[in-house]
């Protein structure tokens, strides 16, 4: 991957969300809660697939 920078912002902002997310649970309703957790774990999982593939391409 040739810019390396937008991944590791995207690697930040990715666990900066999901951190949010733990600490501030009781504080946001159940139905949105429940969405923004399963965006958090699709960006976080986009991170790690996309530090993979950066470490073999």
């Amino acid at each position: 991957m040739e810019n390396t920078e937008s991944l590791v912002i995207f690697m930040i902002v990715s666990f900066a969300l999901a951190l949010v997310l733990i600490l501030k649970k009781d504080s946001i309703s159940q139905p949105f809660r429940k969405y923004l957790a399963i965006f958090a774990l699709f960006m976080v999982l986009c991170s790690f697939v996309l530090l993979i593939i950066s470490f073999f391409g």
